[in-house]
């Protein structure tokens, strides 16, 4: 079924054209949900935006709207208010049947979208580098769109885009091949730690040595020509840094398809020669250049975008044009959404450009840049060990696992309650990585944030164990009444008290909050609802008596109860987080 925010532009753009004529058809009715009940549910601004237009009075024009709206079957009477608003409350039998239809639907009235081919680069960490907190941001806001999207009927490619090529990779060979060349025969002989360290000793001998240089510059050649000997010391890396990237992912649960900067490897020449064949390419200094619009360096002069340095080599820039020629070729992408920090922007704006002025995106192809702010510690610096390292992932993941633990049996010792340490482990595991997922799902993604196991761990607030809680209450509540949850997907629904109103409003207003993720592509939107819904789900559960009540009214709350740990679940599902029966 539509949305009920859907609807209603539906019917106030027919009442539009009804009112003024087909050329108001598609005008935007500006209907939003009211930030003030007293006000209504849903209120439309667009007679004030008609004034000018139509050279009438907004309040003229909202009548004359209002006369030819049809909304008895969704609202109360209409009312007009101010200089024109039009504001709307919607009927209590409506949202009755509303929740009726629900209740048998596993997607909770969530219709699916036009199905579009949805391209997300996100998370890609550099092979023989460990993933640390600078990852963590884009691998669960990546995971968390392409999930919304899954959810919508998008068929979604998840893409990994790893740093597994360039000089960083002969610089660190020739390396190994001096001090450590076991390495690279067997990849089980070196930690990941270790292979780290030794990448960064091979990157003060490279600044250092002249020699040492020279041989890496020529370990790359051998690399990119073929060479059977470097390919397979290549090969043997990627897989020993692929294991340990693959037990974060496992942790975190998220899905990826690999597809590195070397995939696009023998693409880069066509690069260059297409856009030489288009007229854009300009030498400078040496350097192959496209110069873009609207970008100037310090002095205000042009910024060109180096696709080719001046001794041949290609650079970030001529791989991101290869894999987004390539998206769009090959892969059919009508999206395509890169999930990088905002310090990427620049780069990602020149590439779209260059892009666009090859042909490669066309207009009617979308490449967005879900950009992101920083990490930062209690003191507003950036996120860092007390020895000035990047916190490892891993390291960060697993402190938040033990917090948990520690809490959680801190809390079965107060309540004397005794547990089997299978549970403990399981709710551990769930609680930490949880908190850790929605404390930076719940920030608006645009911005720094201060990172706090304290604070998202907390069983009160807007945080993870706040909702996952809230879930497993309902769950006891059915334990505890021995609720058949199948029994309740045909009760019938009675809304009499306000909080059993308004909770009602804000679970049939789930849709609308999943297709801002899918346009805005801003997680906090869901979060934000969800913790909303706990709240006033809270709310009814203390001033509304559930098991105690008389029938019918105790199995219509008991379908509230039903509906909003079903409406928590699968909101925090496509947040990458798991429920939990009981805490």
């Amino acid at each position: 079924m539509p949305s009920i925010l859907q609807d209603l532009r539906t019917r106030f753009d027919r009442a539009l054209v009804s009112a003024f004529g087909d050329e108001f058809a598609g005008t935007d009715p500006l209907v939003v949900a009211a930030s003030n009940p007293k006000f209504g549910d849903y209120q439309a601004n667009v007679a004030m935006s008609l004034a000018k237009p139509l050279k009438q009075k907004p309040r003229d024009i909202a009548a004359k709207i209002v006369e030819h709206l049809e909304v008895g079957d969704l609202c109360e009477e209409p009312e007009i208010a101010g200089p024109g608003f039009i504001n709307l409350r919607l009927d209590r039998a409506f949202l009755e049947a509303q929740l009726q239809a629900i209740q048998t639907d596993d997607r909770l009235g969530v219709e699916p979208a036009s199905p579009q081919r949805v391209v997300i680069d996100f998370s890609s960490p550099n092979i023989a580098k460990e993933m640390h907190v600078g990852h963590l941001r884009s691998t669960i806001i990546g995971d968390s769109i392409a999930r919304s999207l899954e959810f919508l009927g998008h068929d979604v490619l998840r893409l990994n885009h790893v740093g597994d090529w360039g000089t960083q990779f002969g610089m660190l060979i020739t390396y190994l091949e001096e001090v450590y060349p076991q390495a690279l025969a067997d990849p089980d002989s070196v930690e990941m730690g270790d292979l780290v360290a030794f990448y960064k000793q091979a990157k003060k001998r490279f600044d250092a040595d002249e020699e040492f240089q020279k041989a890496s510059r020529q370990a790359v050649v051998e690399l990119q020509t073929g060479d059977d000997r470097r390919l397979k010391a290549w090969k043997l890396l990627c897989d020993r840094s692929r294991r340990e990237f693959q037990d974060i992912y496992d942790w975190l649960d998220i899905d990826l398809t690999e597809r590195g900067e070397s995939f696009y490897n023998s693409m880069l020449p066509d690069v260059i020669s297409e856009l030489d064949e288009k007229g854009l390419l300009e030498e400078n200094e040496g350097a192959k250049c496209v110069f873009l619009d609207g970008f100037t360096n310090k002095e205000g002069n042009p910024l060109p975008l180096i696709v080719q340095k001046s001794d041949g080599g290609y650079n970030y820039a001529t791989t991101d044009l290869a894999a987004l020629r390539y998206r769009v070729r090959e892969d059919k992408a009508d999206r395509v959404i890169y999930v990088v920090d905002m310090g990427q922007s620049t780069h990602l704006a020149q590439v779209f450009q260059v892009a666009a002025k090859a042909g490669w995106l066309p207009e009617q192809i979308e490449a967005v840049h879900v950009q992101f702010g920083l990490v930062l510690d209690d003191k507003g610096k950036k996120f860092k060990t007390r020895s000035g390292e990047t916190v490892r992932l891993r390291d960060l993941l697993e402190e938040a696992v033990d917090r948990a633990r520690k809490d959680l049996e801190q809390r079965l010792e107060a309540d004397d309650r005794t547990e089997s340490p299978e549970f403990i482990d399981r709710v551990a595991k769930v609680v930490g990585i949880s908190a850790v997922k929605y404390a930076d799902l719940s920030q608006n993604r645009t911005s720094n944030y201060s990172f706090s196991y304290d604070k998202m761990l907390d069983l009160k607030g807007n945080t993870a164990p706040y909702l996952l809680y809230a879930y497993a209450r309902v769950r006891s509540i059915e334990r505890k009444g021995n609720v058949d949850r199948d029994d309740l997907r045909s009760g019938k629904v009675i809304l009499e008290a306000e909080e059993e109103l308004t909770l009602s409003k804000h679970i049939l207003s789930f849709s609308d909050v999943v297709r801002e993720v899918e346009s805005e592509l801003m997680p906090n939107r869901l979060c934000n609802y969800l913790y909303e819904l706990s709240q006033k789900y809270n709310q009814f559960y203390d001033r509304c008596p559930v098991l105690t009540s008389e029938e019918p009214e105790r199995t219509s709350r008991l379908v509230l109860c039903d509906l909003s740990a079903r409406t928590l679940k699968l909101g925090l599902s496509l947040l990458g987080i798991e429920v939990l029966e009981r805490m």
